[in-house]
């Protein structure tokens, strides 16, 4: 991973830092043994004593550009916030030493606004890529020949990754565990971290909220009480009922906390019950989508090329099992 050490850490950015330290860089043999071999490497300026020093953390690092080269993967985590914003040139060294490991076969990631490291290395140019969205419309137009997506969480291109900011740079580092070692090692990894397992990269950022603007308690038992009758035909008439409420009520109140409809989240549910059986267990098409609430075959394959953008056969193969399989044993059945 590489460090912009020259400045520091500012305090803003040490999120996006640790979170690849905590994925890759301790230890988890009794999930994968070996596990990563994971290391900073820093820019080797000297450092400022700037307010961005002072206010941060420095990092030295006995690793440099050069160790870039021969690496697996390289994550950029973030840029210097002049870069960014005032179109200052990034650190000596970095974008050469990008391209040089990327011709070299490495896999490259970004988190948030490292994806103008990436991009100023031409490594974006042609493929969709997204950072926080706060600097996608900087991204745009400065990289004109990058397709920037704004809206979602994470974009897996193969060779190149990018992430949106703070929470989707987790995202993509267990999606990339999910990759690298299995759905079993990549899920037990996320509840050690207490996070959830999987969110789809192609989920949207919730740009207006990130936040759900009440935490709605009373929505809690019903939306858990859902999930676990996925497999079952529901309706807002039937989740209000439920929950006590109107379907009216339920629908603004939804809508309040969650940022999207309740159909929607149905939907959003449904397919993260449908990616989390074809990662984990060798269930047929039919089975997956009958067990998700999905449907048929037919309908499950609309559904994830529209919303995941390959076909549930597609995604399966991306995500070798691992570990035992997902119990599927069907929930008991409750009374609306």
């Amino acid at each position: 991973m590489v460090v912009t050490e020259e400045i520091g850490v500012p305090s803003w950015d040490l999120y996006e830092l640790s979170i690849p330290c905590t994925v890759f860089g301790k230890p988890q043999p009794d999930l994968a043994d070996p596990w990563y071999d994971f290391r900073l490497c820093g820019t080797g300026s000297p450092q400022r004593q700037d307010d961005e020093a002072r206010f941060g953390l420095s990092v030295r690092t006995q690793y440099g550009l050069d160790d870039l080269v021969g690496a697996d993967t390289v994550i950029v985590p973030s840029v210097p916030d002049a870069c960014v914003e005032e179109g200052a040139p990034m650190p000596p060294g970095l974008v050469g030493a990008l391209r040089r490991a990327h011709a070299a076969g490495a896999r490259m990631v970004s988190l948030c606004n490292g994806a103008f490291a990436l991009a100023e290395a031409g490594l974006l140019d042609g493929r969709r890529a997204t950072a926080h969205w706060q600097h996608t419309a900087q991204l745009a137009a400065r990289f004109p020949r990058v397709e920037v997506d704004d809206s979602v969480l994470y974009v897996d291109d193969g060779d190149v990754l990018t992430s949106a900011g703070l929470t989707a740079g987790l995202d993509l580092c267990l999606h990339l565990v999910r990759r690298d070692l299995g759905a079993h090692v990549a899920n037990q990894l996320a509840r050690r971290m207490v996070v959830p397992a999987h969110r789809p990269g192609g989920q949207a950022q919730f740009i207006d909220l990130s936040v759900p603007v009440t935490d709605d308690a009373g929505l809690s038992p019903v939306l858990d009480w859902a999930r676990r009758h996925l497999d079952r035909p529901l309706t807002v008439a039937d989740l209000a009922r439920r929950a006590s409420m109107s379907p009216r009520t339920f629908y603004r109140r939804l809508q309040s906390a969650t940022g999207t409809t309740p159909l929607q989240w149905l939907l959003n549910q449904r397919l993260a019950r449908a990616q989390s059986l074809l990662e984990s267990t060798e269930l047929p098409v039919e089975k997956v989508g009958e067990l998700s609430g999905l449907g048929t075959a037919n309908n499950l394959r609309h559904h994830f090329l529209k919303q995941v953008g390959v076909s549930p056969s597609d995604y399966r193969r991306a995500f070798p099992r691992s570990g035992p399989a997902e119990s599927v044993e069907k929930p008991a059945q409750a009374a609306l």
